[in-house]
């Protein structure tokens, strides 16, 4: 057994659960393992990308320990066009 994290956060809310599961756990095992889909009804991991520690990954990546999960949201904005959203408000002050 190896001991790994499940994440997900919204604005206004987060949430890391720490389980342990089977050496040959896949990232799509421990989300659902985690019963963080429970918790965030609005998670559809047929659409949102997931990853490991930032990097994003397939489903069926093979998790080691001390892994973290992450289910990452949608973008509402483009980071590029929030960046000059910002630059042009700063420019009007």
């Amino acid at each position: 057994m190896i001991k790994v994290e499940v994440a997900y956060a919204l604005a206004e809310q987060q949430k890391i659960i720490t389980l342990e599961v089977n050496e040959s756990c896949s990232i799509k095992d421990a989300i659902e393992a985690s019963g963080i889909l429970n918790a965030f009804l609005e998670i559809d991991i047929n659409k949102q990308k997931v990853g490991i520690f930032g990097q994003i990954f397939p489903m069926t990546k093979i998790l080691q320990a001390n892994d973290r999960v992450e289910i990452y949201r949608n973008l509402i904005i483009d980071p590029m066009v929030a960046r000059r959203n910002r630059a042009e408000e700063q420019a009007k002050d």
